[in-house]
């Protein structure tokens, strides 16, 4: 198969030195990462980096299999630190210097390169800290939180089993104690590669000349026959030129794996792309070479992911359910709920950081509930009514959440008191669906909060009242699934509404496969996914997974949550899915859970977003 890097070293073999960027903004962090697991030294691991990535490039003529580029680079990185501390037991106080010439050393002196303002005796803890493991569990924590390597990235860069990779970090955390692995995740943080590290070795192999490859009459350089023939028909075609939003090259097919631009310096953000069949006909004239308009518009073609697959991440500090999340900034906040090994119902505020897969303790809502919901609007979230307050009942409580601030405000009342009803926010303001009221087992209330005025609107009741429902939005219609009618014995239901904002209307739509309760639902990409839940009243929790169209209004089955649960939350970040906490019957859940769609909200099947465009080629680049 051809992949984005057999593309990109294609072009590097015929002249284009500039496109090694992208290959050294894609690995660069694991590379890093892979050198400090071993040398424990941050200077020495970015220089080790720098040396692998111009070895790599003097020698990329040699490379027969593009598609084990990062195999490559393993092997290659590993080798060097073993030169490297066999030089530095030889000669502690000089400098390696094996294969560089006095003109690449002057391009490459790392100058900028600074410890900053962590103390060496910082450094001396986490160096002691890390020895203390197994190199092989050592080695999966730098990756994952020195590289900000996923555990899919990892296992793909070291050739092993993801599971494997879990089951090293696993042990390494708990290996670790809860101070030391805080300190470690934090020095990794200010400890990353700088921003012109890129341009530094870019620089550098423009003084290196590789021999270029020959040039193929006819077929794109690397594919077989038939494959060629099959590739330059389907070129030519006009009526194949079905998407092509990014100028992706004939014939490149998109890569298994891969991750780019995460830390780079190409302002452009690469999220998980999914399988994209767009095949531009634009053709250079001579051999028909796949052609490369500029290296921005290659760059988002490098990346997807791999969907409808879960993997386990790091659990919530406090195992709890009935609580509500939001996400503000890429972090997820989790709020209040119930447990039974904390003293019953919850004030606890956790924030969780997917990037690094860690949680962090944060100022407690002022109200302590379950039952609640949380709502998201203008980078504030509003913790919206539950079970708890100043009595054993449904509340009105409203407070406001800054997370910048880290600080709590209280809000007007709702109407009335509720708990476990369904929430969605539609252009700026939040809708309150049924949920259970003091004297009521199931309401049909719908109440629309304006956070910017502070006030509230009765809006049409839904058809059928219900409890224990899950709400979600796609563009202005709330679409209302499952639920019970009375708690307590009640029939549990599959019922699922359509509420229109505009119309202030309701609509009957097709029931889900399985009646549940107790249920959470995401929204990715225009498609609705069910997870978990009841299916009666005093039952085990559910795993199923089903994705509702609306578009269609017709149901498909997913991949099974590893780990059936209900009265739990979920929250989207970048196309993925996160299934936290949750409970019944039982104290608690404290797992997380990650559902990987291969979809980013808002960008269709090609999952990419710009951030930005980069005007120059990398040789022009200057700064200022």
């Amino acid at each position: 198969m051809r992949t984005a890097d057999g593309y990109i070293i294609n072009k590097c073999l015929n002249g284009d030195s500039a496109a090694f960027g992208l290959l050294v903004d894609k690995y660069k962090e694991s590379v890093y990462a892979l050198a400090y697991s071993k040398l424990r030294n941050f200077h020495d691991a970015e220089d080790v980096a720098q040396e692998v990535f111009i070895r790599a490039y003097t020698k990329l003529r040699t490379l027969r299999q593009y598609d084990s580029f990062h195999a490559w680079l393993y092997a290659t990185t590993t080798n060097l630190c073993k030169d490297w501390i066999r030089a530095r037991s030889r000669r502690p106080d000089g400098e390696f210097v094996q294969d560089k010439d006095p003109e690449m050393m002057g391009v490459l002196s790392m100058d900028a390169h600074q410890e900053g303002e962590v103390q060496a005796s910082l450094h001396e803890s986490v160096h002691e800290a890390l020895d203390s493991l197994p190199e092989k569990h050592r080695q999966v924590l730098t990756l994952h939180y020195l590289g900000g390597m996923s555990g899919r990235e990892i296992a793909v860069f070291l050739g092993i089993a993801p599971m494997t990779v879990w089951q090293r970090l696993s042990r390494a955390r708990s290996e670790l104690k809860e101070e030391m692995l805080a300190m470690t995740s934090k020095t990794f943080e200010e400890q990353r590669l700088h921003g012109g590290f890129t341009l530094h070795v870019v620089e550098a192999v423009k003084r290196i000349k590789i021999q270029p490859m020959p040039r193929t009459n006819g077929l794109p350089w690397g594919l077989s026959l038939a494959a060629g023939i099959i590739i330059t028909v389907l070129s030519l075609s006009p009526h194949l030129n079905i998407l092509n939003p990014v100028a992706i090259p004939a014939g490149s097919l998109l890569p298994v794996d891969a991750k780019v631009l995460k830390f780079g310096d190409i302002p452009v953000d690469i999220l998980k792309v999914s399988q994209i069949s767009g095949i531009t006909g634009k053709q250079d004239g001579n051999d028909r070479r796949p052609e490369l308009h500029t290296l921005p518009n290659l760059a988002p073609m490098v990346a997807h992911g791999e969907a409808d697959t879960w993997m386990a991440k790091a659990d919530m500090s406090t195992p709890r359910m009935g609580f509500g999340t939001s996400l503000v900034n890429g972090k997820i906040y989790a709020i209040g709920g119930w447990t039974a090994l904390a003293g019953g119902i919850l004030k606890t505020v956790e924030e969780y950081d997917p990037a690094m897969d860690t949680w962090t303790k944060k100022a407690d809502m002022p109200t302590s509930r379950h039952g609640l919901s949380t709502s998201v609007v203008d980078g504030k979230i509003y913790a919206l009514g539950g079970w708890g307050g100043d009595g054993l009942g449904p509340c009105s409580v409203v407070e406001e959440y800054d997370p910048a601030a880290d600080v709590w405000t209280k809000k007007a009342n709702m109407p009335g008191p509720r708990c476990y009803f369904g929430l969605s926010v539609v252009n700026g303001k939040t809708y309150i669906i049924g949920g259970m009221g003091p004297h009521t087992p199931a309401l049909g209330k719908v109440e629309e909060y304006d956070p910017a005025t502070d006030t509230w609107t009765a809006k049409a009741d839904m058809p059928t009242p219900r409890v224990f429902l899950s709400t979600s939005a796609v563009d202005d219609k709330i679409y209302a699934f499952g639920g019970e009618v009375v708690i307590q014995g009640g029939p549990v239901l599959a019922a699922v509404e359509e509420y229109d904002v505009t119309m202030d209307s309701w609509t009957k739509k097709k029931d889900m496969p399985t009646a549940k309760s107790h249920l959470s639902t995401s929204v990715v990409n225009g498609k609705i996914y069910v997870i978990g839940g009841v299916e009666a009243w005093d039952g085990l929790a559910t795993s199923t997974v089903r994705e509702y169209d609306p578009a269609t209004d017709t149901w498909a089955d997913k991949t099974d949550i590893p780990t059936a649960r209900s009265y739990f939350s979920t929250n989207v970040v970048d196309g993925n899915i996160y299934a936290i906490g949750g409970g019944w019957p039982g104290t608690g859940l404290s797992a997380v859970e990650v559902y990987d769609t291969g979809l980013v909200p808002g960008v269709g099947v090609s999952n990419l977003k710009a951030k930005g465009k980069l005007v120059v080629p990398w040789g022009e680049i200057k700064f200022h």
